[in-house]
């Protein structure tokens, strides 16, 4: 039997956001209460539909995904403190190997029955029993269509294999950074993340699932390549007979030995971010009458945190947070923080009379977008900038940063700052798991990636809340003297004046997104053959080679090695070009181009970027024959 000690509801953004959007038919806030918290005894799992209904819309989820564990085709292998646990049988999927960051694909390929399950149990099979049994797990995830019985299928796999706890975001939501921070303050052993980031949501689109350790950090390669051997050769999943947890109630319920807490996703968050930040200073920058500020939400799940952080703890205006409620399907848009995919944000920061500040996050809260009044702040800029600025106007760096680091595809803005700073820097590959161990080992606190994602050492993941709040931190340290009616000092006032030090490396990515397969790989071969074969001082245009490789990385930690990490093409003037399939998608390939020219003539920094990397961009295509390879015309996004 369970026993349930439910403590009161939450006020604010969950007493009232789930209950008062409004929503379509495939588009809908997460209801305040979604399932059934029977307590069914009986050996058939509960495999039910659950119609969500609500004043104004019902919908009902397919039970495809369910396992049936009946008792012909399961064997009960335990039952500890009154816990029946069955073994499932099961066979492996094809496809279940890991990308950048986790295991992504099309939802309706986890809602085959068994497909999530699998991997779950495979990573059970791959963690040191010590480090799960009888500990502690997080589970949250970032709202999207099919998270709430993704849930339900991550606790009762817990429980088979002897978890003692699970502390879960309401509802099921909790940001990836929140997540990270909740794993780090509550010492848990580590947390499953329901998302597949900045790619759309609904029963048409994408999901994903990823495994945090116990510093908050991604699951290494040496664990995730550990779990696709396992989803190889599964046969059985170990799933509690419990019912489901109702959600929607912050408390403890306890079965035998096993509990799941649903806990406050927000409140252990902004304890860490008024810790890091000096909020009395954040806020003395919104409440001033002549400064605005805008916030898109992107209808995911910082649309949770918003409120909370920026209105009722920084005083900004209700008005000033947009797309604030968390959709299943985001509103059927792609929570992306681009320039194609925020393009309302960008269209409100360039009319006239715009916003001075806007920003904006992704699916799961770990990305960000930065603009200034018709001024866009690209993400190599960004990190660059907030560490420069970090030690003056963010007190947790009040002693000055450890260490800084980019992902090698980030333009070298960055280097400088270290340089000028005589701090360590790393390059490191495209994935958050790579800074975790520099972190760990006090090398590095401030890093960042071209792809939207900037953070520090205060958790393990890159974090978009944190981003606003340091460049709204700089923004109000560079203006705390300003006296009303004082014209301020804007974001590209900030932006320019770091230019005029640091010279200006001109940046842009395309992305070619869903190619075909063949054609992508064919293509990035045909690079690497090309590198091979590639000597110093070869001639490309008005460019003179240094080197091209295959970029490969050791860690200096561990000593682990990451290969064939994306082709470069570096040039004599330092000028480069790379090209890498992305590891986040959950169809086809993305293929990116990362185009970069450094330029120190203060003349020339206010060059439109893909002006002044014409002729890189020319060459970069030329190159790599992509249209041949691909028979595409342009990309799907240009950054």
């Amino acid at each position: 039997m369970a026993s349930c000690c439910n403590s009161m509801g939450l006020e604010g953004f969950f007493s009232t956001a789930f209950r008062s959007a409004k929503r379509s038919s495939n588009a809908h806030p997460i209801p305040s209460s979604f399932l059934s918290s029977s307590s069914s005894s009986s050996s058939h799992l509960d495999t039910r539909c659950f119609p969500l209904k609500t004043n104004s819309f019902s919908v009902s989820h397919s039970p495809s995904f369910t396992i049936k564990a009946s008792s012909s085709s399961s064997t009960t292998i335990a039952e500890p403190e009154g816990i029946k646990i069955n073994s499932v049988p099961t066979k492996p999927f094809e496809g279940q190997k890991t990308g950048t960051s986790g295991l992504r694909k099309k939802v309706q390929v986890f809602m085959q029955e068994n497909y999530l399950s699998n991997w779950i149990q495979a990573l059970f099979n791959s963690l040191p029993p010590k480090d799960y049994k009888n500990g502690v797990l997080v589970l949250g995830g970032d709202g999207r269509y099919f998270n709430r019985e993704a849930a339900q299928i991550i606790i009762k796999i817990a429980a088979g294999n002897g978890v003692g706890k699970i502390l879960v975001g309401r509802e099921g939501i909790m940001s990836t950074p929140a997540v990270s921070a909740v794993i780090r303050k509550r010492k848990a052993n580590g947390g499953f993340i329901m998302s597949a980031s900045h790619n759309p949501g609904g029963p048409e689109y994408d999901w994903g699932i990823k495994f945090n350790y116990s510093s908050g950090q991604p699951a290494p390669e040496s664990i995730t390549d550990k779990i696709y051997g396992n989803t190889l050769s599964i046969s059985e999943i170990k799933m509690a007979e419990i019912p489901d947890v109702d959600l929607s109630r912050l408390g403890v319920t306890k079965y035998g030995n096993f509990s799941v807490e649903v806990i406050d996703p927000v409140s252990d968050y902004l304890e860490l971010m008024e810790s890091v930040f000096d909020f009395q200073l954040i806020r003395s920058l919104l409440s001033r009458s002549g400064f605005r500020f805008v916030f898109d939400a992107m209808h995911a799940v910082t649309g949770a945190y918003a409120k909370p952080i920026f209105v009722d703890k920084l005083g900004a205006s209700l008005d000033s947070i947009s797309n604030g409620v968390p959709l299943e399907d985001f509103g059927h848009g792609h929570p992306d923080p681009n320039l194609t995919y925020a393009k309302g944000l960008v269209n409100t920061m360039y009319s006239e009379n715009g916003p001075d500040f806007g920003a904006a996050s992704d699916g799961d809260g770990d990305r960000n977008m930065i603009l200034g009044k018709k001024f866009f702040v690209t993400p190599s800029d960004s990190v660059a900038i907030i560490a420069a600025n970090a030690q003056e106007a963010i007190p947790y760096f009040r002693n000055g940063p450890k260490g800084l680091a980019r992902s090698m595809p980030t333009s070298g803005a960055l280097d400088r700052v270290a340089e000028k700073l005589s701090l360590t820097f790393f390059e490191v590959p495209t994935g958050w798991k790579f800074f975790g161990n520099l972190m760990d080992d006090g090398k590095l606190s401030i890093c960042g990636e071209e792809s939207f994602g900037t953070g520090s050492d205060h958790i393990r993941e890159k974090d978009g809340i944190w981003a606003v709040l340091a460049w709204l931190s700089i923004i109000a340290y560079r203006n705390k003297d300003k006296k009303p009616g004082e014209t301020l000092v804007s974001v590209s006032d900030v932006v320019k004046e770091h230019w005029a030090t640091y010279g200006r490396n001109f940046f842009s990515r395309y992305d070619y997104e869903e190619c075909e397969s063949e054609g992508a790989n064919k293509m990035i071969e045909y690079l690497r053959d090309l590198v091979s074969k590639n000597k110093e001082g070869a001639k490309y245009g008005d460019y003179v080679l240094q080197f091209a490789d295959d970029f490969a990385y050791t860690d200096p930690v561990d000593g682990s090695v990451a290969s064939k990490q994306g082709v470069r093409f570096v040039f004599t003037d330092g000028s480069r070009i790379i090209f890498r399939l992305s590891g986040t998608g959950s169809a086809g390939a993305t293929i990116r181009i990362y185009i970069e020219q450094f330029e120190p003539d203060v003349s020339k920094h206010d060059m439109d970027a893909q002006v002044a990397l014409k002729r890189l961009i020319d060459l970069a295509l030329s190159v790599s024959k992509l249209k041949d390879f691909t028979g595409r015309e342009k990309p799907t996004v240009i950054t």
